[in-house]
């Protein structure tokens, strides 16, 4: 635990200033039928407004283990780690989160997805999240959903943000993958998609932008782009994570970004380990 203590508590400069927009067609270009401005409505919550609405199945949020899908006490880990979230990226000024793993299998994909569902019932928070894991359709599966194109289409701008993505609760966007991309690692750390990311950030203003990424140590795909992001949360897993690629993961992670946290998934506890008895609920 000394080593996970002393791993939360690394920190690296801010990334530096993206550069300027590259002439093209913009992550956000006019839709050719916006949809009708309600009265009294702003203009961000009519930006938010034109996503596609996101629905999960009951069969879903079982099979995949969506158990921030509703308030309860299974909930309440992801709503903690949530609340811990927001009040180091209040504190630090961050806003682009990355959720690393250091290899396949800790299940970061889900850690990413409750926190989503977490963060869909703080409705006064918005939030973007996208699957850079481009080798999987890691998101999509968890969600149960499908998707005509891909983040990797909307970070080579052949389809604007608004067209791709799928809003649950009215305040969180999900960016999925169709399917595995050829070149995930010449797509991650092209100058665009840095710019394309800019755009989305200033014509969503979202509160928090959260990024499922690839395994630290299966591929390079992740290592460029991470220089981009304010900050990125370790997924590790109880008994399957070695403490030595665990340790190996955070120098890179910290080298590349700050290091706001490691979490351990897969932990068994009993009952009221986490603050809160059944009784509770």
């Amino acid at each position: 635990m000394d080593r996970l203590q002393q791993a939360i508590s690394k920190a690296r400069m801010r990334r530096e200033g993206a550069e300027a927009p590259a002439a093209g067609k913009p992550a956000h270009p006019e839709r050719k039928e916006r949809k009708p401005q309600a009265q009294g409505l702003s203009e961000l919550d009519a930006r938010w407004g034109e996503f596609e609405p996101l629905t999960i199945d009951a069969k879903t949020v079982t099979n995949n283990r969506l158990v921030a899908y509703s308030s309860g006490e299974s909930s309440i880990p992801f709503d903690m780690l949530r609340t811990k979230i927001l009040q180091q990226a209040r504190k630090n000024k961050w806003k682009r989160i990355a959720i690393c793993s250091p290899e396949s299998g800790a299940g970061k994909t889900t850690v990413t997805v409750n926190l989503g569902l977490s963060f869909s019932r703080m409705r006064e928070k918005r939030l973007t999240i996208m699957d850079f894991d481009m080798r999987r359709a890691g998101l999509s599966r968890a969600l149960g959903q499908s998707s005509k194109t891909s983040m990797s289409d909307v970070l080579e701008r052949r389809v604007p943000f608004a067209d791709h993505g799928k809003c649950l609760e009215g305040n969180v966007v999900f960016g999925f993958n169709r399917e595995r991309v050829k070149n995930p690692s010449e797509i991650l750390q092209n100058p665009v998609t840095a710019q394309v990311l800019d755009e989305i950030e200033s014509y969503y203003e979202p509160d928090i932008m959260i990024f499922d990424t690839p395994p630290l140590m299966v591929s390079d795909d992740s290592h460029g782009f991470l220089e981009q992001m304010d900050c990125a949360l370790l997924i590790a897993a109880a008994e399957i994570t070695s403490m030595d690629k665990l340790d190996v993961a955070e120098r890179q992670l910290s080298e590349l970004t700050n290091v706001m946290g490691i979490v351990l998934n897969r932990c068994r506890y009993t009952t009221g380990a986490h603050g809160y008895e059944n009784e509770y609920y």
